[in-house]
């Protein structure tokens, strides 16, 4: 395969960071981008003492980490079978948010005129439209993403006022959920700062 895999997932990782136990994150203790909900479905008892908790999502090593994001986040949900060009940007959504990366993809389908079923699975119906989308449109399909991406944030932080810190900073700019998605935006495309502030505006 042309596109390095185990690379993208080590660009993952170092985007991630390290140990945090953030109490307005619904994922919890996380490290290396594993989230404590994560280890306990897998089952990952690192210290062997009967349960996994704070100190086991601890011991998580980033190599540890690499292979379940490979495993679980990349192969499981099937990324592979999209087309080369937004297996970074779906794999690094999928790290970040689960489904909900392949569900933003199915309503982007949609918006584009694919009827597919907006339920987080990659199955043959959405490989099959993605594919035909990509072709009809290879030069926007992964800005498209970027961009459906984006919108998933504000309207998060617009609905959570607790998510509202990954989306702003304190000094008012855009926050890491945002500059995450624009990494994967064509710079022509990312919002201006005034175009941020108008969004945000609302927020107070």
């Amino acid at each position: 395969m042309a596109l390095n895999v185990r690379q993208i997932a080590e660009e993952i990782v170092a985007r991630e960071g390290g140990y945090v136990n953030d109490p307005d994150d619904p994922g919890g203790a996380t490290n290396h981008g594993v989230t404590i909900h994560t280890m306990r479905r897998l089952g990952l008892d690192l210290d062997g003492d009967g349960d996994v908790d704070a100190g086991d999502v601890k011991r998580l090593s980033r190599a540890q980490a690499l292979d379940i994001f490979l495993e679980h986040y990349f192969h499981g949900p099937r990324i592979a079978d999209l087309p080369e060009p937004l297996w970074s940007t779906v794999f690094d959504m999928y790290v970040n948010s689960g489904n909900n990366a392949v569900k933003i993809l199915q309503r982007l389908l949609c918006d584009m005129g694919w009827s597919v079923s907006v339920d987080g699975a990659i199955g043959p119906q959405t490989i099959g439209a993605t594919a035909e989308a990509f072709a009809s449109a290879a030069d926007h399909m992964v800005d498209a993403y970027g961009i459906a991406r984006r919108n998933y944030y504000f309207r998060l932080a617009d609905g959570r006022a607790q998510s509202r810190k990954y989306v702003r900073t304190r000094a008012g700019g855009k926050g890491g959920w945002i500059r995450r998605a624009e990494e994967f935006i064509a710079p022509r495309y990312h919002l201006t700062e005034a175009e941020f502030e108008e969004r945000v505006a609302a927020w107070g």
